[in-house]
């Protein structure tokens, strides 16, 4: 969330919206909520754990910013997706596990579903945050994104028939 912070003046330039919904380090509750009074109607943020807020930020928005630095699983990333709502994710942990970057390969084989930067640190986030706002400008290019997005299942069945051919190759050996 630092990352954002530092960098939500130049996002608001894409020119972007930013919600801010969470709780946690108080300097940074402070920062979001000074943000939100600097740049009024440009960035609004809510201080605090609010599941249904966040359902309805993530359905409602057009990207989901998710960089986190440590993410064993991470389940809004594929919230988001669900609901078509293409993230930006650290390469870390589960975020990388379930997200797969937007380019021209991935969107050929209709498996594209989000934006992923490698560096943790303030320009590259800027840079995947803009290649994704460049995207969303390009209706087919965000169109197939936002259907590979709500297409990917993350359901049991899918993870149980893996775990199983696992258990059988093993089991063979």
């Amino acid at each position: 969330m630092d990352l954002v912070l530092e960098i939500a003046p130049q996002l608001i330039t894409l020119p972007a919206q930013l919600i801010l919904l969470g709780s946690g380090d108080m300097e940074m509750q402070r920062t979001a909520l000074e943000l939100s009074h600097h740049y009024s109607g440009k960035i609004s943020a809510y201080v605090g754990f609010n599941e249904a807020l966040s359902h309805l930020i993530e359905a409602g928005a057009d990207i989901f910013l998710m960089p986190s630095r440590f993410e064993p699983c991470g389940l809004n990333q594929m919230y988001s997706q669900r609901y078509g709502t293409p993230p930006v994710v650290h390469a870390t942990g589960g975020l990388i596990d379930t997200v797969l970057d937007c380019n021209a390969a991935s969107l050929e084989q209709g498996v594209a579903s989000g934006f992923v930067f490698h560096s943790m640190d303030t320009s590259s986030l800027l840079a995947t945050v803009r290649r994704a706002a460049t995207a969303y400008h390009d209706k087919k290019i965000w169109r197939a994104l936002q259907h590979d997005c709500m297409a990917k299942n993350f359901g049991w069945n899918q993870s149980a028939t893996a775990y199983h051919d696992i258990y059988t190759q093993l089991i063979r050996r």
